[in-house]
């Protein structure tokens, strides 16, 4: 393949290119198992009349081990995985599949990844990224975070929840509210969760901890409850693979 900017070789479909310091895969998708990972390229939208839309597709596989050496065979495999994606340079990476082993592809990335559950996942975002005209957040994740409350609950752990909310780059501003501490205390340790999109395309995150319950205010890009949505399954499911739900 060469690249689209500048016609130099390259030496795998859609990696950036070191010639002219120009991206040619704009989204990564990947398919993880706990023994393979399917890394599929998608070029760019407006990049639809000149190039195919899937610039290629790798398969990254790995022997799972047991007891204490799964953890150096996992981030290993992480790590491959990971190199595949930084020789991309993409701006978005879209997982489905083993929670594990797409935890420690983020680790190992540093990326936001959106969360995806189809039958055909290059299918889902590629409808995702034809329909979808969000605005991105560049502001850090600290900076976000506002309002007349600034008592969390769950202590470091409850703000840790909270960065991890306005770390998505469709989220604008974590307002905490106020704490209620007459909850039912069955639940141990703190959890949270997304709650449906309002019209407007924003929602409410609920802390618990104990018996104490806090609803947070996020302020998304979204335009309406559809796209919300959208938003909102990636928060759940950032969450989850953080271990707060």
């Amino acid at each position: 393949m060469e690249c689209r900017h500048c016609a130099s070789p390259l030496e795998k479909p859609g990696d950036f290119c070191l010639v002219c310091r120009e991206e040619n895969t704009e989204a990564v998708v990947l398919e993880a198992a706990r023994d393979r990972v399917t890394l599929t390229m998608l070029a760019a939208e407006d990049d639809r009349d000149r190039t195919e839309p899937v610039l290629g597709e790798t398969t990254i596989t790995t022997t799972p081990e047991d007891g204490e050496n799964e953890p150096i065979e996992l981030r290993n495999f992480a790590g491959l995985v990971g190199d595949e994606i930084r020789r991309k340079r993409p701006e978005e990476v879209y997982a489905g599949g083993d929670r594990t082993v797409i935890r420690a592809v983020r680790e190992d990335v540093h990326h936001t990844f959106y969360r995806v559950d189809a039958d055909d996942p290059v299918g889902e975002v590629r409808e995702r990224r034809g329909t979808r005209a969000l605005d991105v957040v560049e502001t850090p994740p600290v900076e976000k975070i506002g309002g007349s409350h600034s008592t969390l609950i769950g202590g470091r752990t409850g703000m840790q929840a909270i960065q991890t909310v306005a770390g998505h780059p469709h989220v604008k501003k974590v307002i905490p509210g106020p704490i209620d501490a007459g909850g039912n205390g069955s639940q141990s340790g703190l959890r949270a969760k997304v709650t449906r999109a309002d019209d407007g395309g924003n929602v409410r995150m609920l802390l618990r901890d104990g018996s104490s319950v806090q609803e947070n205010r996020i302020v998304t890009t979204a335009r309406d409850r559809e796209m919300g949505e959208r938003i909102r399954a990636d928060l759940n499911d950032v969450l989850a693979e953080d271990e707060f739900r």
